[in-house]
Order: structure tokens, then C-alpha cells, then sequence
């Protein structure tokens, strides 16, 4: 396995986001040295990775000597993904279709994020808008998986994984349309939560989409750095609509009532895939959990076509609005063809658009109805193990959309719906690769996902990259 990562002995060390904060506080790393690590950890795998898109390390040094911010995690490195504004620098969104142009002003999630006293590196790459499960570019090239560079680090937060699982930093910038927090997450062998819409705000653009599938989160490599991260920004920041997450710092005592689920209404995972989300739903037992096994996912049959004509619809919006949202030096053709395929499939079915928001938006109830018998829903988080780089690319509209919708066939649920679901890695496969598995619960239920993750981590420990066999 051509394995990569910067785990070594500078002032990162080992230690995750919360443990980092807290030498930062005690005065045993310096902020200063703390950006310096992350610099010249990124400088050092990116070559292999791929993942920074753009680098901010001037900005991010004066930072750190200035020492602004009192927040939680003050000092701590962090990136942020190329589809939020971050005032001075460019927002491309994975996109070569215009002549970059820096933001006038950080976008409302990055003003949240970065109040938690998180100190931004740059940006990292994304794939074209966030539609593809792997970021593969014609000029920029792959990103690559830091557990083997052979592998895809997979969807469009996939820069952001691949520097946290690969040690450049403790904590990045994620979000999910589709499952790419928990996506990357499963593919990296690091923590994703996907939180309840509405839980984080999104930027102005997100805001007026008919239905709200996108969430802002973060890729962590610990239960404890997600659970601090929303612990920080609720302090700042809450939705009133939500029950709120609070502090959670253990295992929670409740046992709860857990479906198991194997089959999507696509297919059923590979034989491996199902053989460890069921050794999964074995310890879930062991640990006094009451566990149902389900014969198939509770997705309504339209799901898949609503998808993906809603996702074109998104798609044709991008691609329409081009020159209004981009400047004239936007150019179309420069688009790659899974953003153009999804457009035009959107052109030819628009007149099915009103009745699939419809759908889309009633799954909502569906879910809640769902989760008055069940507390948790455990399923893959993907069909299949990592696919190697390539095998997504977005080069035949056709093809990368029947590839997509075979492997990405249990994430977009919660999309729809609204729900919360955490990637665990709780499973290797046979090639030794991450494997993850997915905790959903119902709508402002964080708190009881994370309580789960907690007991999970503690009972069977995930492999780390840099000790790993």
C-alpha cells in the first residue's frame, strides 16, 4: 500500500483538535508553532494528496502571531472546502469555468466557523460543485487517499479528508449534498456528521434552494472533536427549531432500538460490506442495544429519479446563472460532463420538477414516522469499498452516474430528509482500507448520535494511519 501521512514529532504530534487546543491554552505549543507544523505538513503530502486548492499560509502566520481570537480552539490550524467565501481568497467550487476573483467578505458559515478561534490554512479541492464522489480534475488532477495513494479520497469534501485523516490538521471544513461528509469520511478512516438542516447556517445561495439538502459540518479523527465542535458553535450560534446538542462527553446510558439495514432500494451492499455492518450490529448487541434487522432501506421507490432530477435541477442552475453569479470570463464549455449531463437531464425532464420537490419534501414525514419505532438506523455508509482513482472520473455523463448511483446508494437520505447521520470507522476491508459505517437518528438528534459514536469508539477503536498494519 503506498501509505502517506505526517503524523511525526513536531507540535501537531498526535494530538486531535481538542487535545491541541488544550496544550495551546496550558502553553505547551505555541500558536505560532502550531501553524508552522500544519504548514510544513501540508507542504509535505500535498505532492502525494493533492488536496490544498489554495494556500493562505502568510495570512494564516500573522494569525497566529497576532493571536485574535479567544475562542475554544484558538491557534488551532484548520482548512476550509472551496465552496465557502473566506474574505482575500478565490471561491471556485471546484470549478476551471472563470477567472478567479478573491471574496470581498467570509460567507456567514465561515464567519461561525472561524469564531471558534480556528486558524485557516487555505482551501482545499472539492470535485465541479460538489456533484461528483471523488474530485477529479483535468488540469488540477485527483486527490488521493493517504491510506493509499492508488485511492480515491473520495466525494467533494475529499481534500479536507484526506488532510485530516493524513495528520496536516486536526479538523477541517466539510459539507454534505449528497453524503460528502460522510463519504470522505468512511473512504479516510475518520469521523463525519452530517447535522439536522438548519443545525449550521449556510451561505445566501444555499438558502433559497427548494429543498435543503446541503449541511455545513466538520472531518474530525476523533468522537470528541466533532461533539466540541458543535458544543463551540452552539454557544455562538443556535437554531431555536433544533433541540440543542449541548455537551456531550461520554457514552449515553440509554439502550436503544436500532434497525439494521443492508439493502438500499438499489441494491445490496457487497457481500464484504454487509458482513461487517452486521458484525457491527453485533456489537451494537453486545453492548445491551436492542438491534431489528430491516429485509431493505426504508427509501420510497421515487427517491433515486427525484434525486437525481432535483440534482440536475441544481446542476442547470449552476450552468444557466453562470455569467450573472461568475463573470464574463465564465466559460460553459470548460465545464466537466457530469455538471453538463445532470443540466441537460434536468432541461428534458423539467416539467417532472414540481412533483419531485413535492416527493422530496414529504420525505420528511415518512422519516419521523419511521424513527417513532427506532432510535438509530445502522447501514454501510457505501455499497462498496474505496474505488480506485478513476473510476469516477467525470469524462462519460453515463457512466460516472451509474457508477455513482451503484456505491452511493445509502447517503442521500438524510439529505432529503434532514436528518443527522454520523461516518464511523469502524471496519477495514480485505485490502486494508477504511471502512465506515453510518449512524442516522431522527431530525435534532445529534446529541444521541454522538452518544453512540462515543460507546462505539470506545468499545472497538479505529485504526489509525500512522500505526496501522
Amino acid at each position: 500500500m503506498r501509505r502517506v501521512h505526517a503524523f511525526g514529532d513536531d507540535a501537531l504530534g498526535d494530538l486531535d483538535a481538542v487535545g491541541l487546543s488544550d496544550a495551546i491554552r496550558a502553553g505547551w505549543v505555541g500558536r505560532a508553532d502550531a501553524v508552522e507544523a500544519a504548514i510544513a505538513r501540508a507542504e509535505a503530502v500535498n505532492p502525494a494528496l493533492n488536496g490544498l486548492v489554495y494556500k493562505a499560509f502568510e495570512q494564516a502566520r500573522k494569525t497566529a502571531a497576532a493571536n485574535p481570537s479567544t475562542g475554544f480552539f484558538s491557534g488551532v490550524p484548520t482548512f476550509l472546502k472551496d465552496n465557502v467565501d473566506v474574505a482575500g481568497q478565490p471561491t471556485m467550487r471546484g470549478a476551471d469555468a472563470w477567472t478567479p476573483f478573491d471574496a470581498a467578505a467570509d460567507g456567514e458559515f465561515t464567519q461561525l466557523y472561524l469564531a471558534t478561534g480556528l486558524t485557516p490554512l487555505g482551501k482545499t479541492q472539492m470535485s465541479e460543485f460538489g456533484f461528483n464522489a471523488a474530485a477529479e480534475h483535468a488540469r488540477l488532477g485527483a486527490v488521493r487517499n493517504p491510506w493509499d495513494t492508488d485511492y480515491t479520497a473520495a466525494a467533494s469534501s475529499s481534500g479536507s479528508a484526506a488532510f485530516v485523516a493524513a495528520g496536516v490538521v486536526p479538523m477541517a471544513h466539510a459539507n454534505d449534498g449528497g453524503g460528502s461528509i460522510r463519504i470522505p469520511a468512511a473512504c479516510n478512516g475518520i469521523v463525519g456528521l452530517k447535522p439536522s438542516r438548519g443545525r449550521l447556517p449556510l451561505d445566501a445561495e444555499l438558502r433559497r434552494m427548494p429543498v435543503g439538502i446541503v449541511a455545513n459540518g466538520v472531518l474530525t479523527r476523533s468522537v470528541r472533536d466533532t461533539a466540541a465542535f458543535y458544543r463551540e458553535v452552539e454557544r455562538i450560534w443556535r437554531n431555536p427549531k433544533l433541540a440543542p446538542i449541548g455537551d456531550v462527553t461520554a457514552p449515553g446510558r440509554q439502550r436503544l432500538r436500532i434497525a439494521v439495514a443492508t439493502q438500499s432500494i438499489r441494491r445490496e451492499c457487497s457481500p464484504e460490506l454487509r458482513e461487517l455492518t452486521l458484525k457491527t450490529a453485533g456489537l451494537l448487541e453486545e453492548l445491551g442495544h436492542r438491534v431489528e434487522h430491516l429485509d431493505q432501506h426504508p427509501i420510497p421507490d421515487s427517491l433515486v429519479d427525484d434525486f437525481i432530477l432535483y440534482w440536475g435541477f441544481l446542476a442547470m442552475a449552476q450552468v444557466r446563472s453562470g455569467r450573472r453569479a461568475f463573470g464574463d470570463s465564465f466559460d460553459r464549455s470548460k465545464l466537466d460532463a457530469l455538471t453538463l449531463g445532470l443540466a441537460r437531464h434536468a432541461s428534458r425532464h423539467l416539467y417532472r420538477l414540481p412533483r419531485t420537490i413535492m416527493r422530496l419534501r414529504g420525505m420528511r414525514r415518512r422519516s419521523a414516522e419511521f424513527y417513532r419505532t427506532y432510535d438509530a438506523l445502522l447501514t454501510p455508509t457505501l455499497a462498496d469499498p474505496t474505488p480506485q482513482v478513476g473510476y469516477l472520473a467525470p469524462t462519460d455523463y453515463q457512466q460516472v452516474m451509474d457508477r455513482l448511483m451503484d456505491w452511493v446508494t445509502f447517503t442521500p437520505l438524510q439529505n432529503v430528509t434532514g436528518d443527522p447521520a454520523i461516518s464511523l470507522p469502524l471496519a477495514r476491508s480485505a485490502d486494508g482500507m477504511p471502512v465506515g459505517m453510518m449512524l442516522a437518528a431522527d431530525l435534532g438528534q445529534e446529541a444521541l448520535l454522538l452518544e453512540l459514536a462515543y460507546e462505539l469508539e470506545a468499545a472497538r477503536p479505529w485504526a489509525r494511519i500512522q500505526d496501522a498494519g
